[in-house]
């Protein structure tokens, strides 16, 4: 049977942190947890386009309980003030959804010296759940949700140039950085298992969604944009399986969910499998220990 989140009953006093909640994917997400009466923190680094998310929400659900507060992935600073900014306030968090990223961009370095794919969307992210995992195991049923994609399959994890510096591929960083992604919910998955914690650890990707990701995308692929609506999922579609790994009842740890439908890439939200890199338990191993030195972050459980 197709979950549906219509099947959802409401959420009661349960409070979600969405990452680059103010578009796309993420918006979506953020709306569809409100509706279902969450308190839902979206954490955007572009405060003015935040709150006109936010007040768009509110004029459908005027009942919504929903925040916006800054954070900018791409900085382990701003990561650092959000999280203890946001620890300082909160005493539960059931559902850390780690949304945000950049696709394919000219190549940049972050204020940190990392590759601006990996840092937006992985190393921002990995920082981020280790600074608030303490506050996440405290809450009962509680989540963390790493998006991911079906570009993980386009790259391995470089170790020998996780920042490109010996000339830039775009697509593979891309893939590496969601690769990262994956790996890190399945890691943290087994780390969190072994120490007796009931928070799960999971991850969703979209398919392929007509989302803003694609502004960086070459030109000829942006004229045909308004057709790609036709065939791609719409960001309400693609959201439904990072709701579902959010939501449904049957979801364990270690669970990765995306559309059903052919090659994975739309239709109704599932459980899905990913390649056998992704899984490479070792590989894993290493990405988290350099991880931790990268951001100066280490996981205490």
């Amino acid at each position: 049977m197709d979950w549906k989140l219509s099947s959802v009953p409401a959420q009661g006093d349960r409070v979600a942190i969405v990452t680059g909640a103010n578009v796309g994917l993420g918006l979506e997400t953020a709306r569809a947890l409100a509706s279902k009466g969450v308190r839902v923190i979206m954490a955007c680094r572009n405060l003015e386009k935040a709150q006109a998310a936010r007040s768009d929400i509110l004029r459908k659900l005027p009942k919504a309980r929903v925040e916006t507060l800054h954070l900018d992935l791409s900085s382990q600073s701003s990561v650092k003030a959000f999280a203890q900014d946001f620890l300082a306030s909160n005493r539960r968090l059931d559902l850390l959804i780690n949304n945000a990223g950049i696709m394919m961009p000219p190549y940049e370095l972050s204020v940190d010296g990392f590759e601006s794919q990996l840092a937006a969307n992985y190393l921002g992210h990995f920082g981020l759940t280790l600074l608030l995992l303490p506050l996440i195991n405290q809450t009962a049923g509680a989540r963390v949700v790493q998006v991911s994609s079906l570009a993980h399959q386009w790259s391995g994890i470089r170790f020998e140039d996780l920042h490109f510096a010996n000339g830039y591929d775009r697509r593979r960083a891309y893939g590496q950085s969601k690769l990262a992604c994956l790996m890190f919910a399945y890691e943290l998955d087994r780390r969190l298992r072994k120490a007796g914690e009931s928070t799960l650890s999971v991850a969703a990707h979209p398919g392929i969604s007509h989302t803003n990701l694609f502004q960086h995308m070459p030109r000829a692929f942006q004229f045909l944009a308004p057709l790609a609506a036709l065939v791609f999922n719409s960001a309400r579609a693609g959201a439904l399986p990072i709701l579902y790994a959010a939501l449904g009842e049957d979801i364990a740890g270690g669970d990765y969910c995306g559309p059903g439908g052919l090659r994975q890439m739309r239709g109704a939200p599932v459980k899905v499998g990913s390649n056998r890199r992704s899984r490479e338990v070792d590989t894993a191993g290493r990405l988290w220990s350099v991880s931790e030195k990268l951001t100066g972050i280490r996981l205490r459980l």
